[in-house]
């Protein structure tokens, strides 16, 4: 080969390895999919993973949207005083952490927690041939391992995130009356009078959809990791930035198309 061609071929080889990857994505995730509705199912297993997943995601949740709300009251209130708009915190603060923030924050905070869970719990497994026990057993993995974390992770998600608008938009409120000066009754009036119902349904909408992203990233890397513990590590690692880089894409697709005008 042509020395000039080399980096080229290096470029070639790397699409055609990512497309591989996300043909390979895409038919898990299909496959999981067809399976959410067809017997038999494991609601044991379902309420093990919601109470991992979700219960056990909302301590890290709810303080990320604490620290955000607060945090972001101050900048508006500092980019706003420049202009003399100070007024506008409370409404910028909600619909920055009802549309925006709590969604993608939530689904990033679950994302370094429970995809890279689910990886290392699933590719111990493989390492340590359990999932070839279930197969020996006539257990379908996919069904049994993959589906309830998926069904979990969609179902959790939007409810951290609902909680975690409630909690930002709290630290806001908290930081506003007690350092900026504001008055409690105007600014609780602003925000509920600022938000409406689409605000907050696009938000958990986005919720649904990073958690399906996080579990089928978490499953996939778990169910393909190699063998031993660099492997074990490698998928805990590319479940995890996976999962974030696609969080974001999402994001922006889904903030496309609810709010172009």
């Amino acid at each position: 080969m042509s020395p000039l061609l080399i980096p080229f071929a290096t470029i070639g080889r790397s699409m055609l390895g990512m497309l591989r990857v996300i043909g390979q994505v895409t038919i898990y995730a299909g496959q999981a999919v067809s399976h959410i509705l067809r017997p038999p199912f494991y609601p044991r297993e379902l309420l093990w993973q919601l109470l991992q997943i979700g219960w056990l995601s909302l301590p890290v949740v709810g303080l990320t949207a604490l620290f955000t709300g607060g945090a972001l009251a101050l900048q508006i209130f500092a980019g706003g005083s420049r202009f003399n708009a100070e007024a506008v915190v409370p409404q910028i603060v909600a619909i920055g952490i009802v549309r925006e923030l709590g969604p993608v924050l939530g689904g990033l905070m679950v994302a370094g927690r429970v995809a890279a869970a689910i990886a290392a719990e699933l590719g111990t497994m493989k390492v340590t041939e359990q999932i070839d026990a279930l197969v020996t057993l006539s257990t379908n993995p996919l069904k049994y391992l993959t589906v309830p974390r998926i069904l979990a992770a969609t179902i959790s998600l939007p409810i951290l995130v609902a909680v975690g608008d409630a909690i930002g938009i709290f630290g806001g409120y908290l930081v506003s009356t007690t350092r900026l000066d504001f008055n409690e009754a105007a600014y609780l009036r602003n925000t509920v009078d600022f938000l409406e119902l689409w605000d907050i349904t696009s938000g958990l909408i986005k919720g649904a959809v990073f958690g399906f992203i996080v579990a089928v990233m978490g499953c996939y890397h778990g169910m393909n990791s190699g063998r031993g513990a660099q492997g074990v590590g490698r998928a805990t690692t590319n479940a995890v930035v996976s999962a974030s880089i696609m969080i974001l894409a999402a994001n922006y697709l889904l903030t496309e198309l609810f709010f172009n005008a």
